[in-house]
């Protein structure tokens, strides 16, 4: 027994330093814990740097596009989001300078003349009815105005469709937005064809972190700012939707075809989307984030993702593989000079 109990204290005085090692190598040089740092932070509406590096992503004093209910401004709800696209903005305009200007004045001469005739030929003051039947002035009014209002609205109609659905100049980046079920993956072809994959967080991790439940993402869809996004949309199990109200973007993901639109965000800052196509069960929870940054932000986002490359990277390997091979000179016996001096060795 003496011997076994001397045994066992002589293996505890072995592990004891190796132990004690281990533990100051894993503990962090701070008692605080970095999940709560990082919490703390955003809900702070402080920036926060990403695990990989020194890139630091939007607090929530950032968001900038995003549904607001009525709790906090009853008009506000009932209407559009704040617009961050040329597009956007033409639409928002097109809708309150035109559309509901006409539609209130519609809405006003026909409750008008609805009283009016309530009024005027009730059967109380109008024993004896009218019998005319058709009154030529009256009816070519109500052709031509209709006309006239339908030219009005089709002039800023068709600008609109036109500039939606011009095509990315040549020098566009082009990012592919990837539906699955039930998650979105952003696949960035011009910067080494890496892809992001991006699920909703759950309602604790949505909130601790400052950000709006059932949008907040756990990767967000980073792009440049004031640069044209040539952004393809495809659906790699059923049709899905993108869609940015604030960025005025919607385009559907189809299965088997790619379809892409021009995007140019005007401001840095968070916008959230969702898909809005019905494909499946978990279709409410498919929140898109799209983190909008400067380009230098972006290119120092896009090189610390596994296999990503900036432009300037990727062209200057380009220029080195297209650059022709040097040309090794020939001694005067007609050997090149590579070969003799490996002769000479």
């Amino acid at each position: 027994m003496h011997f076994l109990t001397m045994l066992v204290a002589a293996f505890m005085v072995a592990i004891a330093p190796s132990g004690a090692v281990a533990q100051d190598i894993s503990a962090p040089a701070s008692t605080v814990d970095a999940a709560e740092v990082v919490a703390e932070s955003v809900a702070d509406g402080e920036v926060v740097i990403d695990e990989t590096g020194g890139f630091e992503h939007f607090g929530p004093d950032r968001i900038l596009g995003q549904p607001t209910s009525a709790d906090e401004d009853m008009l506000a709800s009932m209407t559009f989001q704040d617009q961050y696209t040329a597009n956007g903005n033409y639409a928002l305009w097109m809708h309150d300078a035109i559309l509901l200007p006409i539609i209130f004045a519609i809405s006003l001469f026909v409750l008008g003349l609805l009283l009016w005739v309530i009024a005027r030929y009730r059967r109380a003051a109008n024993q004896v009815p009218s019998k005319t039947s058709h009154n030529t002035l009256i009816e070519i009014i109500w052709t031509v105005v209709p006309v006239i209002i339908l030219v009005v609205i089709a002039v800023p109609s068709i600008t609109l469709l036109a500039r939606q659905y011009q095509a990315p100049p040549e020098d566009a980046i082009t990012i592919k937005a990837n539906g699955y079920q039930w998650y979105w993956g952003y696949e960035y072809l011009d910067n080494g064809g890496f892809e992001v994959i991006s699920n909703m967080l759950d309602e604790s991790e949505a909130l601790s972190a400052g950000e709006p439940h059932q949008l907040a993402v756990d990767n967000r869809m980073v792009v440049p700012v004031g640069v044209p996004i040539r952004l393809q949309v495809f659906g790699a199990d059923v049709i899905h939707s993108f869609a940015v109200p604030s960025l005025w973007f919607k385009m559907d993901a189809v299965p088997g075809r790619i379809n892409e639109k021009i995007l140019l965000i005007e401001e840095e800052g968070i916008y959230y989307g969702q898909c809005m196509e019905l494909c499946g069960a978990r279709h409410g929870y498919m929140p898109i984030t799209v983190e909008a940054r400067s380009m230098e932000d972006y290119n120092a986002w896009v090189a610390m993702q596994p296999g990503g490359m900036t432009r300037a990277q990727i062209q200057a390997e380009d220029a080195a593989a297209a650059a022709p091979a040097p040309v090794e000179e020939a001694t005067d016996d007609g050997t090149e000079e590579g070969e003799a001096v490996e002769a000479a060795a």
